[in-house]
């Protein structure tokens, strides 16, 4: 755990000096998250107009700043339109060290994040403790997870706070885990309110799973603390930001702050995400880490092989990526590819882990083509420290030549050039067969152990029958 932790902290940390956008070490959101964690390690509150009056973001955004916010009353009060959770944990390293502070911390959070995700795949789901180490450390130091390792964004302390959530509802029912249940669960929705799908899904099956005993993870008690924390967070957003939401207090939702989500949601031309987040050319996972391809047959193995647990991993999966998919406003955002999957991550690559556990023989090419991600990733943050790009504004047009290469086999649905839909249909039939294939492989791995079994039953009874006869 501790190698597994340290090395993906050391590839997040990699990029840490690394530009965001030309004129700016930081871009769009995370100067927002900044400024309040700023505002919280100075002023304890949540008001940035005296930081924006007074131009503190200079030292980490040299140009302009879109503010992101209006004046909340008639002092002039402003608040960032994010969630305050975030803000709240950088506060102190931010007082401490600035943005290279913030930036180191999200690192430390990557690394705990690879951690508890080796720990949860061993403790919880029995994987082989070498091949989860190898399997969830080489993604763990490959993007998008070590990417959001040193930008200023909720996705890694999320992707923690999912981890943990699993964990405790998957262990013992003690004081203990129903506390710690309580606390990550309702952490989520205080980094963003876009994690409340995957946050009340682990709710419900942690309300309505039982354990070998027959009894329900959770007490009629923490049942309603979380009616009262819901309630104080419904009533903090009221009184705060005046609204349901933090959007409320953005510049870009005038007119309703539900329209984060978009004014008229395309919901039909949004479902090419279902394919997008993992092949789009700039967005995809697999343009930048090319093992991500095996996802979806990691996903239909264990919806067929049933392992312990197996919902916990699937089922947050499939909502965190359908949020992704027809909820988030858009997929090719002012950041680093996979931004949306991020959260659920750490769960599909258990479910890697586990079907690498009983495929030994792909764990070799599977390390090489993460590998792949992680020399990429190196690549780029370098080269965004020297001038010549930038970390989100052309990632693209970097001159990594695996990249250059090995994208121009992916749909491009950001500039939608007249073949998009051709390799777009040709993808979605390569991903319906991989599914078919992880479906399939769960009963040849069923006969294989069966096969054995019964061989090594005839050895047993042979061995019993010359014992007898001598």
């Amino acid at each position: 755990m501790l190698f597994v932790g340290f090395l993906v902290f050391g590839i997040s940390a990699i990029a840490i000096p690394s530009r965001s956008t030309y004129g700016a070490q930081v871009s769009v959101d995370e100067p927002q998250y900044l400024l309040t964690a700023l505002s919280i390690g100075e002023d304890l509150d949540l008001d940035i107009s005296d930081e924006i009056e007074e131009e503190k973001f200079r030292k980490f955004h040299e140009i302009g700043l879109n503010t992101q916010t209006i004046d909340m009353n008639a002092s002039g009060q402003r608040l960032s339109p994010h969630d305050p959770l975030l803000p709240l944990l950088l506060s102190g390293p931010m007082r401490i060290g600035g943005w290279v502070g913030a930036r180191v911390m999200l690192a430390i959070l990557s690394g705990l994040l690879a951690s508890a995700t080796l720990w949860v795949a061993v403790r919880r789901f029995k994987a082989s403790p070498k091949i989860a180490a190898w399997v969830i450390g080489s993604f763990g130091a490959a993007p998008p997870l070590c990417s959001y390792g040193s930008q200023i964004y909720p996705e890694v302390p999320a992707a923690l706070a999912v981890v943990l959530a699993v964990a405790t509802a998957t262990g013992t029912r003690s004081r203990w885990n129903s506390i710690g249940f309580v606390l990550v669960i309702t952490a989520l929705p205080w980094l963003s309110i876009k994690y409340l799908p995957v946050a009340f899904t682990i709710f419900l099956l942690a309300s309505l799973t039982k354990d070998g005993t027959g009894k329900k993870f959770l007490s009629k008690s923490s049942a309603i603390v979380f009616v009262l924390m819901a309630v104080v967070y419904l009533l903090f957003h009221q009184l705060v930001y005046q609204g349901w939401t933090v959007y409320s207090a953005g510049d870009h939702f005038v007119g309703s702050e539900f329209e984060v989500i978009g004014g008229d949601p395309d919901i039909w031309g949004r479902s090419n995400r279902i394919i997008g987040l993992l092949v789009d050319k700039g967005f995809g996972l697999a343009a930048w880490t090319p093992s991500f391809l095996i996802l979806p047959i990691a996903i239909a193995f264990n919806c067929r092989k049933k392992v312990d647990g197996w919902h916990y991993l699937i089922l947050p999966f499939l909502i965190g990526w359908s949020t992704a998919t027809w909820i988030a406003f858009t997929m090719h955002g002012w950041w680093w590819p996979g931004r949306q999957t991020v959260a659920v991550l750490p769960l599909g690559i258990i479910a890697i882990t586990m079907l690498l556990d009983h495929f030994k023989k792909f764990l070799l090419p599977t390390i090489l083509a993460t590998a792949i991600g992680s020399i990429g990733w190196i690549w780029v943050a370098i080269e965004a420290q020297t001038g010549r790009r930038a970390l989100i504004v052309d990632f693209e047009d970097t001159s990594w030549p695996w990249y250059k290469v090995w994208s121009k086999i992916f749909p491009d649905f950001h500039r939608m050039p007249t073949n998009t839909m051709w390799i777009a249909a040709f993808w979605a039939l390569i991903l319906s067969l991989l599914v078919i294939v992880g479906w399939c492989s769960a009963d040849r791995n069923k006969n294989s152990f069966r096969r054995k079994r019964a061989d090594t039953n005839v050895t047993t009874t042979n061995l019993d029958s010359s014992s007898s006869v001598r």
